[in-house]
């Protein structure tokens, strides 16, 4: 075959306005559904990201993209899982130490998770299912995929990462109220809230560039996924069994 006709035969890449498009309404879709979220019914709460995510997914698969670009390819499912192993064994080594010592204990604390049976139920179904999956699925599968056809590797750490961060003020918006460690350490009331937010913030930003970057060196969703859950969910263990250590 003729060089001309390779050229002709070889798929050909989107429109760069075609990848800012996308982009625009993953954002858009993004934002409205944390609003929706966070400030309507508690039922909307439950549901609103999971689906979300479901119809972004389906949305950018018509619109061109790959089970790769999205972080879905079989093909990277081992190198995802090893990946996954890996950042699940170091977290738990640090959520124990955390727990374990005094200065960090309070930090634990979290209302929530005061008993061992709620957290359980949140860190194996109600974190998995209505939090990490679907967060993962559209910021590091969805949201990855445009803004990388658009931008780059670099304007997927970066703006993904600051929209992961973002993404968690309206959750942030009683989280030193709930937490005795953190209220004690930054104090309570406007200003407590208001400094709460943006540490949240800060902290899922940086977490979203560690996350990224699982996602772009295993080339699967399985890696974050695992970080995500073990972050969340052995955080939720480690609050139930501190919270019942320290009131026996």
């Amino acid at each position: 075959m003729s060089e001309q006709a390779r050229a002709a035969a070889a798929p050909h890449p989107p429109h760069k306005m075609h990848a800012y498009i996308d982009v625009a309404v993953v954002v858009v879709v993004l934002a409205g559904t944390n609003l929706v979220a966070h400030f309507t019914t508690a039922w909307a709460n439950i549901v609103t990201v999971p689906v979300a995510a479901v119809v972004l997914l389906a949305l950018m698969r018509r619109r061109g993209l790959g089970w790769s670009e999205l972080g879905l390819s079989p093909r990277h499912w081992r190198r995802g899982s090893l990946y996954g192993l890996a950042a699940v064994a170091l977290v738990l080594a640090v959520v124990a130490i955390g727990a374990a010592l005094p200065v960090t204990r309070p930090f634990f604390l979290a209302d929530r998770y005061a008993t061992i049976s709620g957290a359980l139920i949140a860190s194996m179904i109600v974190i998995p299912l209505q939090t990490v999956i679907p967060e993962e699925l559209a910021f590091r599968g969805v949201l990855h995929g445009t803004l990388h056809r658009a931008y780059g590797a670099r304007g997927v750490f970066a703006a993904g990462s600051l929209l992961f961060g973002l993404w968690h003020i309206a959750s942030s918006l009683g989280l030193t109220s709930g937490n005795r460690g953190l209220t004690g350490f930054i104090g309570g009331g406007v200003t407590g809230q208001v400094i709460g937010i943006l540490l949240a913030v800060v902290a899922t930003a940086a977490a979203g560039v560690v996350f990224t970057w699982l996602r772009h060196r295993s080339g699967s969703l399985l890696a974050p996924i695992a970080l995500h859950w073990s972050v969340n969910g052995a955080g939720a263990l480690a609050a139930a069994v501190v919270w019942h250590t320290t009131l026996t």
